[in-house]
């Protein structure tokens, strides 16, 4: 293992904003589950979350544009949402976490209609056929996130897989709710949600590569 990766992961934990509980299958719910209002952020204000944020660019901008929102940025590499979490502590943003976690484990620290709005950013899509359950937006998953997510809450998929993108439109015809904007390729659209604008390290390779970007947003509804 790395030398720089040990110094991050050390670095993490003393970061009051950054989250690392041991939960397995098997774990009781953690202790936060159902309070992060109350216990970390200490206001009433949504609750967005960027699931599988990488390093955390998405978490950190979208926290930076609206000071009314609480973010927090979860993937399971530390050494990922290391740079994301240095520059919260940094510049001192009150409204913006990490959290280091496998995100089928998510029910454990989130309750039912905690969140307002999850972001996956372009997440890993998987493409073997035998890798279907790890998609983020498998049904398993999807069924999670209506749960966490209050009735109204919205899905937000930013892609370079177009892949992934149809998967994702198929599998969200079998979830309660609205889809309420998609396209294949954000730069064709005349507007589009403002916040596409935020263009993370990934999305810059793969624009260098000359891979479209695809975007959809879907309204859960219970």
């Amino acid at each position: 293992m790395g030398k720089y990766k040990l110094r991050r992961w050390e670095d993490l934990k003393t970061m009051l904003h950054v989250f690392q509980p041991e939960i397995d299958f098997y774990s009781p719910d953690n202790d936060l589950k159902g309070k992060w209002h109350e216990a970390i952020f200490r206001n009433r204000n949504p609750i967005v979350v960027e699931a599988g944020c990488g390093k955390g660019e998405y978490t950190v901008a979208l926290a930076k544009k609206y000071p009314e929102k609480n973010f927090i940025g979860i993937d399971i590499k530390g050494a990922r949402i290391w740079k994301g979490a240095k520059t919260v502590a940094d510049e001192k943003i009150s409204n913006a976490a990490f959290l280091r976690l496998r995100l089928e484990l998510i029910e454990k620290i989130f309750s039912s209609n905690e969140l307002t709005e999850i972001w996956l950013t372009f997440p890993d899509p998987q493409p073997r056929q035998s890798r279907e359950n790890r998609r983020l937006t498998s049904r398993a998953m999807l069924s999670r996130f209506s749960n966490l997510l209050k009735s109204g809450g919205l899905l937000h998929l930013k892609t370079d897989s177009i892949e992934l993108f149809n998967y994702t439109l198929e599998t969200l015809k079998d979830q309660p709710g609205k889809l309420l904007f998609h396209t294949f390729d954000v730069d064709s659209e005349p507007a589009v949600p403002e916040d596409l604008s935020i263009c993370t390290t990934y999305e810059k390779v793969f624009r260098s590569e000359g891979k479209k970007i695809s975007y959809l947003c879907f309204r859960f509804e219970k």
